[in-house]
């Protein structure tokens, strides 16, 4: 804070009314360095629908993105700018509106409304602080200094688990998912009732667990296994100019990058692109894109290799700014011949796209790419198949491990001739077109249409006739699906789900508990702590939305595919339970309700008891 000048006496302040130039404050004695303004970006920045925000509260325990967009949007009629969930089952958010009546529109229709059992309350809210000039106000010594507790390096942050032998590693993330499996049965304990006797059972069966977990398989390739990195573009420490990851994040004060030359997962041919292109950003008359001040230019390399061709792509990453288009194409013309040099032929690169990385617009999933030399695709082999990849299809990072996650699965549904698959997130169709020659058909959706392309022209070029794929959202496509795979009754039907790391939505989850013939399905999952919600709903019991029967998991196997990191892929077999007699089973959970309330019951009897006593004694 700044020391305050001397005032003189009460006659220099009336002097001062008539000339205030003459009014000079004295030199502070000593001066503390200048906070930054927090809130500086609201007018740096242009637009910023931080300006006209609310909060909404009160809000149930279960809701996703999805859902919250449907009801403030669609059923409310409102123009939300930004949706800000700040945790899973948070009881408040925030969301952003273009201008104050806007704002004052949406706090009209939703404070007060009734919206899963909860009335809503909605309020204005301020705007909140640029995170990373915070975080350096308040690490800002009083000499200027910003200090930092203590800051991790770049393989701590990138590769925690690279200082144990692979064998501990593996040990770890056994460790974590019998966790993750504990966790969830104490999920479905609380949240119902009525599986509390079967999941006691289960936890007697499996060292504390509802399923049996097994053993987790590790990966062929411990260094240099990932075939796709997006490296980000800024500045070290000394100011220059790298290609590589972040050591810290924004809200934590921290924009260095550093480079991954010491990284064991990244591959030598992924690291000698990076310098090549390190190089070119270095001599580039275009700065490099800061999220601070937003300005420059280059934002993200992304890099893609093939373990079975060596084929190497590439996809540069700029923010445009205000470069017209004959800039532009100057730039891509420059880029393209640095990409074609010999030093690039010895890497192997084989395509290049210009990808364009400005804020999404209205409708916009993805940022648009644009192709400018070789290749249009890479090509990579699992199973002794061929798969297209294209820029930004989704394809497993590690190739090696991936094999095994594959043929894990297959094992695990059991298929026969008789069996069709529905493949729900299928990307460019692996796990589905490696199912086919096990199984009678395969019915894939995915909501990336570049993907689906993939995957259609992946099984024409392996010969593969007996898989379809659509586009769309799983939410809404999965009936269809099940329609279209018209099961008979001596033939069945396995659900094998891959989702992103956020899991299903519960519409997915409800058309999967609801389909007809489904008894089996398969969760892949490369964040199993978030899947826990989704393995929940799978098992809760009937309901007037989901009225097909429970789903119990059976066996659990984890699947490396992240060596150094504290990841792995948890694979989870679940049946439908045998169907029962609506009347039986009703009264079944009538039987399993009246237990949990007897108990409860005898919980509050036993306290007024003692409590008695204790009036007694004090009498």
């Amino acid at each position: 804070m700044e020391a305050e000048p001397v005032i003189a006496a009460e006659p220099a302040v009336e002097e001062s009314k008539q000339e205030v130039e003459k009014v000079v404050p004295e030199e502070p004695v000593e001066s503390a360095p200048k906070k930054s303004d927090e809130f500086a970006y609201l007018d740096a920045a242009g637009f910023s629908s931080e300006r006209f925000k609310i909060e909404i509260k009160n809000l149930p325990k279960y809701y996703g993105i999805n859902e919250m967009k449907k009801l403030l949007n669609v059923k409310l009629s409102l123009a939300t700018n930004k949706i800000k969930i700040m945790r899973p089952g948070c009881p408040f958010l925030f969301v952003c509106f273009r201008d104050d009546s806007e704002r004052q529109a949406a706090i009209k229709a939703i404070d007060g409304y009734t919206w899963k059992g909860k009335k809503l309350q909605a309020l204005e809210a301020k705007p909140s602080p640029d995170p990373l000039v915070k975080r350096r106000n308040e690490s800002t010594k009083p000499d200027g200094v910003v200090s930092v507790k203590k800051r991790r390096t770049l393989e701590e942050s990138v590769t925690a688990l690279a200082y144990l032998s692979y064998e501990d590693q593996l040990k770890q993330k056994q460790s974590e998912m019998h966790n993750v499996l504990k966790g969830f049965g104490d999920e479905v304990w609380k949240s119902c009732p009525t599986l509390r006797s079967f999941i006691e059972q289960k936890r007697k069966e499996h060292d504390g667990l509802p399923c049996k977990l097994e053993d987790i398989r590790g990966s062929p390739q411990v260094d240099g296994y990932r075939n796709k990195c997006e490296f980000s573009i800024g500045k070290d420490g000394q100011g220059e100019v790298r290609v590589g990851f972040r050591v810290g994040s924004y809200s934590n004060g921290f924009l260095e990058v550093e480079s991954p030359d010491q990284l064991k997962h990244i591959s030598e041919k992924m690291k000698s692109t990076v310098k090549l292109f390190e190089e070119f950003v270095q001599k580039s008359e275009y700065e490099v894109y800061s999220p601070e001040t937003y300005k420059g230019y280059f934002r993200q390399l992304t890099v893609r290799t093939s373990n079975a061709t060596g084929q190497v792509m590439v996809v540069i990453g700029i923010h445009p700014q205000e470069l017209g288009e004959e800039k532009l194409s100057e730039l891509r013309s420059s880029l393209v011949s640095w990409f074609t040099s010999e030093k690039a032929k010895e890497i192997g690169i084989s395509s290049i796209y210009f990808q364009t990385i400005e804020k999404f617009k209205s409708g916009q999933n993805a940022h648009p790419t644009t192709h400018l030399w070789g290749e249009t695709h890479i090509i990579e082999e699992i199973h002794g198949l061929k798969f297209r990849v294209s820029p930004q299809a989704f394809f497993q990072i590690n190739t090696p491990s991936a094999e095994i996650l594959y043929q894990t699965a297959i094992d695990l549904a059991g298929t026969t001739k008789q069996t069709s698959i529905l493949d729900i997130c299928c990307g460019t169709g692996t796990i589905g077109l490696c199912f086919a020659k096990h199984c009678k058909q395969v019915l894939g959706v995915e909501i990336v249409a570049e993907a689906i392309a993939d995957a259609t022209h992946n099984a024409k070029e392996n010969g593969i006739e007996n898989c379809k794929f659509y586009t769309g959202n799983a939410d809404d496509l999965i009936t269809s699906l099940v329609r279209n795979a018209n099961v008979q009754k001596d033939e069945d039907l396995v659900a094998i789900v891959d989702p992103p790391r956020a899991g299903l939505h519960i519409r997915s989850i409800t058309q999967l508990r609801n389909a007809r013939g489904l008894n089996r399905l398969i969760y892949v999952s490369c964040s199993p702590q978030s899947a826990v919600k989704n393995w929940a709903d799978l098992m809760r019991p009937r309901s007037k939305v989901m009225r097909g029967g429970p789903f119990m998991p059976k066996r659990a196997i984890p699947v490396d595919l992240f060596p150094h990191t504290p990841h792995a892929e948890l694979i989870v077999l679940f049946e439908r339970e045998p169907e029962q007699d609506e009347e039986e089973e009703e009264e079944q959970k009538k039987d399993e309700t009246e237990k949990v309330e007897e108990k409860e019951e005898g919980k509050v009897e036993g306290g007024d008891k003692a409590a008695e006593v204790v009036a007694e004694a004090k009498v």
